[in-house]
C-alpha cells in the first residue's frame, strides 16, 4: 500500500519534471505561470493535467486542439513513478507497509528523499539530453554543489566526494583537451563533477564503465540499423545519467559480480 503511495507521488514527480524540461529550453521559469498547449497555446487545467491518466483518456491529444501530444510526457511520469518505487523499495527492503512503518527512521526517511531527488536530477538530465543534446550548466552547477553537502551530512567523507569529482570531471576535461573539444562539451565535463559527487570514490570508476558500455551498444545498434552514421554526435548526457542511476542502485552488485568473473 505505501509502495502504491510512492508511485502516484511520483507520476505527479515527473509531470512537474516534465514542466522542467519544457521551460528550461524555453527559459521560461517552471514555478510561475501556468500550463499550457504546446500547440495551440490554450491554457489548461486541472483536469487536463491528472498524470497518467489525462493522457491515456484523451488518447494523447490536446483536449483543445487535438493535435497530438509528445509520448515524452507519458513515458517521463511513467518512469519517475517506478524510479520512486523502486528507490524506495531498494531502501527499505521490503514491501510490508507495517514492517516499514515499524521501523523507518528519521534518517532512512531523508536518504529516501534525497535519492528520489539524484533520481529527479538525473531524469531531467537524461532527458533534455537525449532531446536536445545540451547539459545545462544551471541544472548541474547548482546540483554540484547541493549533493556534495547532502552526501556529507549522509556520512560519506569529503575525500571519497572530491576524489569522485576528481575523477568523473577530470576523465571528460582530459578527453575535451585531447580532441579540443571534438568528442565532448563543457556539460560533460560539468556531468562528471555531479556523478562524482553523488557516487563518490570508487564508485565513479563503476559509473563510468557502465555508461561507456551503455553507449557503445546503443551506438552499435545505431550504427546497424542506419539510424546513425560514424561520426554522428550521440547524447551520452544520457548514458551517463542512466549509469549513475544504476550504480546507485546496484553499484556493490555490479563489483561483485565483476570480480567474480576473475576469482
Amino acid at each position: 500500500m505505501l509502495l502504491a503511495f510512492v508511485f502516484i507521488l511520483g507520476l505527479f514527480v515527473g509531470s512537474f519534471l516534465n514542466v522542467v524540461v519544457y521551460r528550461l529550453h524555453r527559459e521560461e521559469s517552471f514555478v510561475k505561470g501556468f500550463s499550457k498547449c504546446l500547440f495551440c497555446g490554450h491554457r489548461l487545467y486541472p483536469k487536463d493535467l491528472v498524470p497518467l491518466f489525462s493522457f491515456l483518456f484523451l488518447r494523447g491529444k490536446c483536449r483543445y486542439c487535438r493535435h497530438k501530444i509528445s509520448k515524452q510526457y507519458f513515458l517521463m511520469e511513467i518512469a519517475t513513478a517506478f524510479g520512486f518505487a523502486l528507490i524506495a523499495y531498494t531502501l527499505w527492503q521490503t514491501t510490508d507497509s507495517q514492517v516499514i512503518l515499524a521501523n523507518i527512521s528519521n534518517l532512512l526517511i531523508f536518504k529516501t528523499l534525497v535519492w528520489w531527488l539524484f533520481f529527479s536530477y538525473l531524469l531531467i538530465i537524461f532527458v533534455y539530453d537525449l532531446k536536445y543534446y545540451l547539459i545545462l550548466d544551471q541544472v548541474t552547477l547548482p546540483a554540484i554543489i547541493i549533493f556534495f553537502l547532502i552526501n556529507l551530512f549522509l556520512g560519506f567523507s569529503w575525500q571519497s566526494l572530491l576524489v569522485g569529482a576528481l575523477v568523473g570531471g577530470g576523465f571528460f576535461f582530459l578527453q575535451f583537451i585531447i580532441s579540443r573539444g571534438k568528442w565532448i562539451g563543457g556539460g560533460d565535463i560539468r556531468l562528471g563533477l555531479l556523478l562524482g559527487v553523488i557516487l563518490g570514490w570508487p564508485q565513479v570508476l563503476t559509473a563510468l564503465f557502465v555508461a561507456y558500455l551503455l553507449g557503445s551498444l546503443f551506438a552499435i545498434g545505431l550504427l546497424l540499423s542506419g539510424k546513425k552514421h560514424w561520426g554522428d554526435k550521440l547524447p551520452f548526457g544520457t548514458f551517463l545519467s542512466l549509469a549513475t542511476l544504476i550504480v546507485l542502485l546496484y553499484g556493490e552488485v555490479l563489483i561483485k559480480w565483476y570480480w567474480s568473473l576473475w576469482l
